[in-house]
């Protein structure tokens, strides 16, 4: 059976349960990360040299990387919501390189200030900063969501995953958020989603 290592209220992590839960595919998890440690020891570091969650087992395979794990186990599984058309999963494999390359990390300094630090520690001028940033990361999804319904076309696929698990937090953690009608409606209807509501709407840490 799949095994994947990693706390569960990593954004990461969450993205592998999420595709998993969609597709119908068996798995256990294991905890590790944070507080529960694990990943500086050397058998895991051995399996991932970067220390961190999620790392997935399956038949014998290593892989780390959440994004790579979510198209490795769709395709794998031939789920349909990793396209067979090149036009099609080149638009969703956009949206999970730009959720690496510029969403998450526009979202890290809100995050970590609220989430993970004392409040007599915040340094709140660079949270404010972060949140500046992130807001104009949330734009662009916007404004692509008022000419489609899903960030690769019409339906869900894998292209929705990394920035949906992200855009729950910037609907749930307490900042000011400029009105973005698209972007609240493609959340809302990942709301209605099971696998979402199990793995994305849970407490923050």
């Amino acid at each position: 059976m799949l095994k994947i290592i990693g706390r569960s209220t990593s954004a990461n992590v969450q993205k592998v349960l999420w595709l998993c839960d969609e597709i119908g595919l068996p798995y256990e998890r294991e905890d590790a990360g944070l507080h529960f440690g694990r990943t500086r020891d050397p058998d895991y570091i051995a399996m991932n040299p970067n220390s961190t969650v999620p790392t997935i087992i399956d038949d014998g395979f290593v892989l780390w990387e959440s994004n790579s794990i979510v198209r490795y186990l769709a395709a794998k599984h031939k789920s349909d919501l990793y396209p067979s058309d090149p036009k099609e999963r080149a638009s969703a494999e956009r949206w999970m390189d730009w959720q690496l390359a510029v969403f998450g990390p526009a979202h890290t300094a809100v995050f970590q200030g609220l989430i993970r630090t004392k409040p007599e520690d915040r340094d709140m001028k660079a949270i404010e900063a972060g949140r500046d940033r992130w807001s104009k990361a949330v734009a662009i999804v916007d404004t692509y969501l008022g000419k489609t319904a899903y960030l690769a076309g019409p339906r869900f696929t894998v292209g929705d995953i990394p920035v949906g698990v992200m855009i729950y937090r910037w609907f749930n953690l307490d900042i000011k958020r400029e009105d973005y009608p698209h972007a609240r409606r493609w959340y809302d209807a990942l709301t209605k989603r099971p696998a979402y509501q199990k793995h994305i709407m849970i407490t923050m840490s």
